[in-house]
Order: structure tokens, then C-alpha cells, then sequence
């Protein structure tokens, strides 16, 4: 196996996140995330997403971070508005459906969700004996690896507070979102359009975490109980801490995603010029090529990625995942064995609609 592309997490860290772990491993720190480590990742959170008065909580995980999100908006009976495509419908065990709430899952114009299907959706649970909806689930970048614009996400927004919904946003992919050539929004401007977002480490360098940003005062109160009840108040929370510190203070976050979206747009670019369709357009470190079935098996002897989908009977979806660690020698060294494997198999016709993926 030459290189993965299966996901941005197969690195470790990024060596800054380690050296201040190693520098700060024998000061003595307070515990369950009331260390200076943390206090400072949570103001220096507040500052990018530009609200004084927000509360943040740093978590080990984006299942952990949407679990504990979810369920601390919603009463027992009440529900979930997303996309069909969405991590917590597909790729989460039924972790919201665990804790005994509906997830309402709608097809998505790639990957996204309209104001439309959310008032069609609150329209349709109208007396108690059906579920409530309470949150929109969003995700930037979608699990296909497509970005909301400004204009969608206020809409969104607008669409939320009008039918007094809670919106939360998925941000575990929101650095290389933030950072893309198409994108038209900053951190600032997507936080004052939600309620609840996090943002997320564990895909931008960070060993592991995710930040929780809650900005609205109702959502805030007494949130501590709902993380020691889900097993997300660590002890030594200073370990969180210093890797957001690590990631946030100079800039690094946003240099470690522009690089992966470097790297993925060096990968598509070369696979463009080969004729390759693609089954949603580039936009950030996920790629998603239509290649020859016979192809995909000779690749996948060299290199690790998800087959993500089939597109006809011949031909199927893949999905490349650049990082923060990626090097253009294993983008280049992809882009050679697929000339190699690419002659004498068509190029699929037709886009597919986006599909499932993780």
C-alpha cells in the first residue's frame, strides 16, 4: 500500500500540537477542562467565532459532540430535521436514536437541505401524536464534500428562528470549508447564523477534540452535567486544551486546511485533464472521482479509499481525503499509477446524485 486517502485523520499530529503538550506534560493544571490550557482554547474560541459570550466545551470526538449537542436541545419527544446523507442518520450506531428521538432524514440537493423541506417537514408533525422537530442538522463541508453559501445558511437560519427550531452545525470538516476558493462565508459569519456548532480538531491536525461553541444563552445553562453524564468531562481535560491552543493561537488551523485543499485540488486538477467526471464538484480536501469498476480494483491494490458509491453498472464513485500531512509526492504518485490503469476505459457520461458516505 503506497499511501491512504481513506480520511484526514490517519496522521497523528502536527508537531506544534505535540511540542506544547510535551512542554506543558509536568505543570500542574486543574482538571475537567477548567485548566489554563482550556480556559485559553475557549477564549481564543470566542475570538474566531466572534462572540464574547460564548460557551465552549471541548470534547474527544465528533460522534461524542453531536450526541451531547443533540440531545441537550431536545425533550424527549422531539426530533432531528437532515439530510439523508447526514453523519448522525448513517454513520454514527443510532447514537441519536438511542436516546430516544426521531431523526427525520430528506433527500439532498448535493448533500444540502432547503428552507422548503424544513417547513415541509414542521408542517407535517402538527398535534402530540407525532414527534416534534426541534433542530436542523447541518454540515460544513457535507458529507459529500459540497459547501452551504452564505445566502443558503442564512436562509436556513431565518427559516430556523422563524419556526423556533434550534440550528446546529456539524463543523468537523469546517476548516478546509472556510478556506476553499468557494467559499464566501468566515467562522464569524457562520456562527452568528447558528445556535450550536462545533469545530472541529480531529480532521485538522489535532491528535483528537472538537471545540463545542454554544452561542445561544438558553442552550448554555447547566451543559457541564449533560458531558459528565455522556462521559465527555475528562479528568485531564488539559489535554484538549493544548491542542486547540496549539491549533488556534497563531494561525495554524487555517494554514493546515488551505494545504489539504492544496493537495486535493492538485489531485482533481490531474484528474480533470485525464477526463475524469466527478460526482460532486472539488471544493475542499474531498474528491470524489467516477472511475471504470476495473480501474478502482487495480487502484485499490496501491492505494486506500472508500468506493462510495455505484454509479452504473460499469462504473462507481470513490472518495480521495487529502490532510494537513498529505505530500505532493503521494498525490503525484497517484495521479502516475492512474495513467497507468486509466487507458483503454471510457470516461463515465453522466454525474451521479451524491450519495451516502462517512
Amino acid at each position: 500500500m503506497k499511501h491512504s486517502f481513506l480520511n484526514d485523520y490517519s496522521e497523528g499530529a502536527h508537531p506544534r500540537v505535540l511540542e506544547l503538550l510535551v512542554s506543558s506534560n509536568l505543570r500542574q493544571e486543574s482538571g475537567y477542562g477548567e485548566d489554563a490550557l482550556s480556559l485559553q482554547a475557549a477564549s481564543l474560541l470566542r475570538e474566531a467565532t466572534g462572540n464574547a459570550d460564548a460557551a465552549v466545551h471541548l470534547v474527544s470526538g465528533g460522534t461524542q459532540a453531536n450526541l451531547i449537542a443533540l440531545a441537550s436541545m431536545l425533550k424527549p419527544y422531539e426530533s432531528v430535521i437532515t439530510v439523508e446523507t447526514a453523519h448522525i442518520l448513517v454513520h454514527e450506531t443510532g447514537a441519536i436514536e438511542a436516546t430516544g428521538h426521531k431523526i427525520h432524514g430528506l433527500p439532498g440537493h448535493e448533500g444540502k437541505l432547503s428552507p422548503g423541506q424544513v417547513r415541509e417537514v414542521v408542517a407535517q408533525h402538527c398535534d402530540e401524536h407525532m414527534v416534534l422537530p426541534r433542530v436542523v442538522y447541518l454540515s460544513q463541508a457535507t458529507e459529500v464534500g459540497t459547501l452551504y453559501s452564505k445566502a443558503e445558511l442564512t436562509a436556513l437560519s431565518a427559516t430556523c428562528r422563524e419556526l423556533g427550531l434550534y440550528l446546529y452545525l456539524d463543523g468537523a470538516r469546517i476548516a478546509p470549508a472556510l478556506v476553499s476558493a468557494a467559499a464566501d462565508m468566515t467562522l464569524r459569519d457562520v456562527s452568528a447564523l447558528v445556535d450550536m456548532l462545533y469545530v472541529g480538531g480531529t480532521k485538522n491536525g489535532a491528535l483528537l477534540g472538537e471545540a463545542l461553541v454554544i452561542n445561544t444563552p438558553a442552550l448554555q445553562e447547566r451543559f457541564r452535567f449533560h458531558l459528565k453524564q455522556r462521559g465527555a468531562l475528562l479528568a485531564k481535560g488539559r489535554l484538549l486544551g493544548a491542542q486547540f491552543v496549539a491549533l488556534l493561537e497563531d494561525g495554524l488551523y487555517f494554514e493546515l486546511a488551505r494545504h489539504a485543499n492544496a493537495m486535493a485540488a492538485m489531485l482533481a486538477d490531474g484528474l480533470r485533464s485525464t477526463g475524469t467526471r466527478f460526482l460532486s464538484e472539488p471544493v475542499t480536501n474531498q474528491v470524489f472521482p467516477i472511475l471504470a469498476d476495473t480501474q478502482i480494483a487495480a487502484l485499490r491494490s496501491l492505494y486506500g479509499f472508500h468506493v462510495w458509491s455505484r454509479v452504473d453498472p460499469g462504473h462507481s464513485a470513490i472518495r480521495l481525503v487529502t490532510s494537513w500531512a498529505t505530500r505532493p509526492e503521494a498525490v503525484q504518485g497517484f495521479l502516475q499509477d492512474f495513467a497507468k490503469v486509466a487507458v483503454g476505459h471510457p470516461v463515465p457520461g453522466s454525474r451521479a446524485s451524491p450519495v451516502i458516505g462517512m
